[in-house]
């Protein structure tokens, strides 16, 4: 059978997902009567929440005579590490765009990636259905950004299909015949994209794709770059500097087949394939016959830009909400993610307990949080900091990163005195149509940790914000934190609603009546710039007087809501966040306030030398 293998690439939320799910159905793959989820493909509780996908997936199409593996890959930066590796598995790229939005920083991302390794692009200008549909501008955009990165002649003549993936139909046009469905978009990839590039020679795969299965042990999925490979035969690993890892016999290889995984008697050069049976075998290693001696290239991997430590939970309610809570069970929870992650990197820290992870963004490092607290971990981490480095001259250098902002015109002063005030330099301001404006920053990353929710403040909800790593650039200097300072608990319990009403000209609090709180907790925020210790336990006295006014029904302000992201972005560095599968508490790092005092007395010490 002739086979072809393709990626799906574009920026989040222009339908790459939803595309996968007509292709599976208009192909005969899934049955017009099977239950499919909608987004088959994004298998991830946390993808289905968010609606972005995070893992790259493959799934395998039958179209005519040919064979046709679909990759779905994650349009976020953040996930970078998993595009990366992506493209080096297939031969063309389908560049998904939306019709109103145009092409967007994660599109440029991707897509640079792709030109960078040779594919040729197929356009899909997806959502023509939308009423703000845009689709000739839209083009140009797309060809305009393809010169911008430096594509050949042969990538900027691409073709290009109209059409809208959630009715399940492409065509030639913009207005073009609905009734062929995904027809036009199967044919024109057998046409544009050339099959699988084979070479000679023994068996060789590169590690692109890591899981794990209860049944099957350690799953890797790679493209056969030559020979061809059967269940139970000896092969061995080679890392990337061609030393050996192991030597191991293949107990299952797998291939997609549909949304199914089935098991194959044998597997030839150009096809993408799972191999079960080898414990150590992880991502950009070389799988290989016993006669192989040189590994496979893989592709470099961009730098991590932003760290994180993940620590224990020593505060006192430590180990009554999550059944995960030794520092060795988080190491080895970690390492476990940065062996199947490779844009993570996990490292021992000078602390007892601790571990230093390094990541792309707020947005991974959130998702991996999220992932453990559902796992039923419990940890506390630090604020992130931005990975600084230095030039050959020793000046600091710091990531920089380019930021798209779509608005209302009537916002845009205030998202550029917020952008001014963090050390951003604006580069470009456009209408891009209906009242609203686009603008694009050149920021530092450490100005923009914690900025999404005060954009949606400022734009009244209707801001959209995208952001791509740009490169280093020398130090900017001061960036203003938090102005204001926060209420810590002195005491341990539970929190009295009479104590809370009484507190409430202090600062918004961030506790309900009876939240069980401890010493060193934040339960508020001050409306001062200093940290203030309040007793939230406080109870009102009795006495024998009644009178109407004594007895007012207390009437408490809703507190402030502290989600996973928020939390991250508000605490300072003497702070950190303590995350249990049920709950998401602030805390100070010395719970007790003679601890706090030292420590303050110390820094004061160290900045002043």
């Amino acid at each position: 059978m002739k086979l072809r293998n393709i990626a799906i690439i574009a920026h989040v939320d222009h339908g790459k997902t939803t595309l996968v799910d007509r292709l599976l159905q208009q192909s005969g793959a899934v049955r017009d009567n099977q239950r499919v989820d909608e987004r088959a493909m994004d298998s991830n509780d946390l993808e289905r929440e968010r609606g972005i996908t995070i893992l790259a997936k493959a799934t395998s199409i039958v179209w005519n005579d040919t064979r046709i593996n679909v990759v779905d890959t994650p349009g976020h930066a953040d996930f970078g590490g998993e595009v990366e590796r992506i493209l080096n598995m297939v031969d063309g790229a389908l560049v998904l765009v939306d019709a109103a939005e145009g092409p967007l920083p994660q599109t440029k991302f991707v897509v640079s990636k792709a030109l960078k390794m040779g594919l040729k692009p197929i356009v899909v200008v997806n959502k023509v259905d939308r009423p703000d549909a845009r689709p000739d501008d839209v083009l140009n955009e797309i060809f305009d950004l393809f010169a911008a990165l430096d594509a050949n002649d042969e990538q900027l003549d691409f073709p290009v299909l109209y059409g809208s993936a959630k009715e399940g139909w492409m065509a030639a046009s913009p207005d073009g015949p609905k009734d062929q469905g995904m027809t036009p978009l199967f044919e024109l990839v057998l046409r544009h994209v050339a099959p699988p590039k084979v070479e000679d020679g023994p068996f060789r795969m590169l590690g692109t794709i890591l899981e794990a299965n209860p049944y099957l042990g350690r799953i890797v999925t790679g493209r056969i770059t030559s020979g061809a490979i059967k269940p139970n035969e000896m092969v061995k690993v080679l890392d990337h500097e061609g030393n050996l890892v192991e030597q191991g016999r293949v107990s299952k290889v797998l291939a997609f087949r549909g949304l199914e995984r089935a098991a194959l008697d044998e597997a030839s050069a150009g096809d993408i394939v799972s191999i079960a049976g080898l414990p150590n075998a992880t991502v950009a290693h070389t799988i290989c016959a016993s006669s192989v001696e040189a590994p496979l290239p893989a592709q470099p991997i961009d730098p991590p830009t932003l760290s994180m430590t993940f620590r224990v939970n020593d505060s006192p309610l430590a180990g009554t909400e999550g059944t995960k809570v030794t520092g060795r069970m988080i190491r080895d929870r970690l390492l476990q993610e940065a062996e199947g992650n490779v844009a993570l990197k996990v490292n021992e820290s000078d602390e007892r307990d601790s571990m230093i992870v390094a990541g792309r963004g707020e947005l991974q490092l959130g998702i991996l949080i999220e992932t453990m607290r559902r796992e039923g971990f419990e940890l506390s981490v630090s604020r992130p900091s931005v990975l600084m480095q230095r030039n050959e001259a020793g000046q600091l250098l710091e990531p920089i990163e380019e930021v798209v902002i779509d608005l209302d015109e009537e916002h845009q002063g205030a998202v550029v005195q917020k952008l001014s005030e963090r050390k951003a330099d604006l580069i470009e301001m456009r209408p891009s149509g209906g009242g609203r404006v686009r603008l694009i920053f050149h920021a530092p990353t450490r100005g923009l940790i914690g900025y999404q929710g005060e954009l949606l403040t400022d734009t009244r909800g209707t801001g959209i914000i995208n952001r791509l790593f740009h490169g280093y650039a020398p130090h900017k200097g001061l960036i203003q934190g938090r102005r204001n300072g926060v209420l810590i608990s002195t005491d341990q319990g539970e929190a009295v609603a009479y104590a809370l009403w009484n507190l409430e000209d202090r600062g918004p609090m961030m506790i309900e009546p009876g939240a069980r709180v401890y010493q060193g907790m934040i339960v508020g925020e001050h409306t001062r710039g200093n940290d203030l210790e309040v007793n939230v336990l406080k109870g009102k006295k009795l006495t024998n007087i009644r009178t109407t006014s004594k007895d007012e029904a207390v009437r408490l302000t809703p507190p402030i809501r502290m989600v996973l992201e928020k939390a991250l972005s508000y605490i300072e560095e003497d702070e950190l966040v303590e995350v249990t599968p049920e709950s998401i508490r602030l805390r100070k790092r010395h719970l007790d306030p003679n601890e706090r005092k030292k420590a303050v007395r110390q820094r004061e010490a160290e900045n002043a030398a």
